[in-house]
């Protein structure tokens, strides 16, 4: 859930990522992770922008992960096979806290190979510097802030004062779904306006693909559900036959119980 709307708000938002993490407000445009691929890259959480001379490449990560310097590197590796006159700046940036010594890792090292980049922990970020962006508004509950609660009502009244109703949504929807990482639902609700979010892009594809997800989960059990009654009428025929009970569990996969208890069910409906 928390990647998407990281890339959603880094891609969306790109110049102000760009004003933070560079100290210019560099004109970025989206550069697909496929023009980097020699093989199956992990689109969800790779999230790439460029300019003419310069590529920024951020990732989002909700825990820290062992393989995050090797995978820093094999994407620095294959930006230089595509753009070997772009200069690259790389940032891992860890949302929750954590006492990890993952967190803190800034280098892969190989033998004689060695590569650094930048590694942000937004729990210690000062607040003031999201408060005052409208990209990175969402993010505010997540920095260095003391009182999480008054944060987040810091960020509604700025999104309040966002006059683009497009901007607010998606602004609204983005920082309700990342203050579920720190805050509970209800507080959540209470101090952000759901009638905002509703139309918002983010909100949305979430609602949309927790939709697709239950569909499936219906259709999963839909198929289990039939699977499991097949064997047990293939289990009453051969009960109807007079096979050992044994071997009926063996063939239907269900258990010698289960097949009792549909032998009693016989007995007491001939």
């Amino acid at each position: 859930m928390y990647d998407p709307v990281c890339k959603f708000l880094a891609e969306s938002f790109a110049t102000d990522f760009a004003t933070w993490l560079l100290g210019t407000p560099i004109t970025l445009t989206t550069l697909s992770p496929s023009e980097l691929s020699l093989e199956p890259i992990r689109a969800d959480t790779l999230i790439l922008l460029q300019s003419d001379d310069m590529v920024l490449h951020v990732e989002f990560q909700t825990e820290p992960k062992a393989d995050i310097p090797f995978r820093m590197t094999d994407y620095r590796l294959r930006k230089y096979r595509r753009f070997p006159q772009k200069r690259v700046h790389q940032y891992v940036i860890y949302l929750k806290p954590s006492d990890s010594p993952l967190v803190r890792e800034t280098s892969f090292i190989l033998e004689r190979t060695r590569h650094e980049f930048n590694v942000i922990r937004l729990w210690e970020q000062p607040t003031d510097v999201f408060l005052n962006t409208p990209g990175l508004l969402p993010f505010a509950i997540l920095t260095q802030t003391t009182d999480k609660t008054e944060t987040l009502q810091q960020v509604a009244e700025k999104i309040n004062q966002i006059n683009d109703t497009r901007i607010q949504s998606n602004i609204s929807a983005s920082a309700s779904i990342l203050a579920g990482l720190v805050l509970n639902k209800e507080l959540i609700q209470r101090v952000l306006r759901s009638d905002i979010m509703r139309d918002s892009v983010i909100y949305q594809a979430i609602e949309e693909e927790a939709r697709q997800k239950g569909l499936k989960e219906g259709l999963k059990q839909g198929l289990e559900q039939g699977l499991e009654q097949g064997r047990r009428e293939i289990a009453i025929n051969m009960l109807v036959d007079g096979l050992p009970i044994e071997t009926i569990s063996r063939v239907t996969g269900l258990t010698i119980e289960q097949v009792q208890v549909l032998q009693s069910n016989m007995g007491e409906n001939p």
